[in-house]
């Protein structure tokens, strides 16, 4: 009996899954700072307001007038400009030296010489480091403390940031089991080398222009920008920042809101998903 060959799809999958797991033993950060330095030519007028409409919805203000907010992991400082409009005094810090560049080009463009606008390198699992920032009204780590490497004791830190009767605004990528795992490979893999990014292009282009279509199909999204834009942000730039992010850490909600309700956190706002994208938490500090 002949011998039945594999078929030419079985045969470049398993060659992709040998490429990626070769290329995912050497691993290494992703370039947050500099992806987000692209994004730079694309920020206008239109995006700051999305952002700032987004940031009110979310923490349920008009305003941020009198009140402090610390932007941890600031990345391209879009949020932390938001914000500042929005009437706060702003603290940013990024761990990333090029995203720190980033936000001061950005805060250079549109807030040159706002004294109420820090920005500098540090990195939330320095416990010296959040000692000395102090306690802000508002603490916000969007999309950052999954990228830690220690996402655990990241968010316990973050906790200790917000003062009483404060809000601690989080994004954490959400628990898919089996799907965040072949995306942890995934990752690692365009961070190891120039084969792993090559393997990554294969399963990412298919696995967004699948999405898009079917977004488009379903009639979820009418608009191409989708939930990136309504934060103000770029899909292309958040769909990098995506295939690359690594290091990669995810939770359940509920993990969540078990562990910050633990703290003494009330929770006051939620947006989840049951797909791959980031659970939002908003959480209130009581004052006593």
């Amino acid at each position: 009996m002949a011998v039945t060959s594999r078929p030419p799809m079985a045969e470049q999958s398993a060659a992709l899954a040998r490429t990626l797991v070769a290329a995912e033993r050497g691993a290494k950060r992703f370039a947050f700072g500099a992806n987000w330095q692209r994004f730079l030519a694309d920020v206008d007028a239109g995006r700051i307001d999305a952002a700032m409409v987004w940031l009110r919805d979310m923490l349920g203000v008009a305003d941020l007038e009198g009140r402090t907010l610390l932007d941890i992991g600031c990345g391209s400082g879009l949020f932390s400009l938001a914000a500042r409009r929005l009437g706060a005094v702003v603290h940013g810090f990024d761990y990333d030296a090029d995203a720190v560049v980033c936000a001061e080009a950005l805060r250079g463009r549109f807030a040159a010489g706002d004294p109420q606008w820090a920005i500098e390198r540090g990195s939330i699992l320095d416990r010296d480091y959040v000692e000395r920032l102090g306690t802000f009204d508002i603490v916000m780590a969007w999309g950052v403390l999954h990228h830690t490497g220690d996402m655990w004791t990241a968010l316990d830190r973050t906790m200790t940031l917000v003062k009483p009767g404060g809000l601690l605004f989080i994004a954490i990528y959400n628990d898919q089991g089996r799907a965040s795992r072949f995306w942890r490979v995934v990752k690692r893999a365009y961070c190891a080398n120039a084969a792993g990014r090559l393997a990554v292009t294969a399963v990412g282009a298919p696995f967004y222009a699948t999405m898009a279509v079917g977004a488009r199909l379903s009639g979820r999204s009418r608009r191409p920008s989708g939930a990136s834009q309504s934060r103000g942000m770029s899909p292309y730039r958040d769909w990098i920042d995506w295939l690359g992010g690594y290091p990669y850490e995810v939770a359940r909600p509920e993990q969540l809101f078990r562990v910050c309700r633990e703290a003494g956190f009330e929770l006051v706002n939620l947006t989840t998903t049951n797909r791959l994208g980031c659970n939002q938490l908003v959480f209130r500090k009581p004052r006593a």
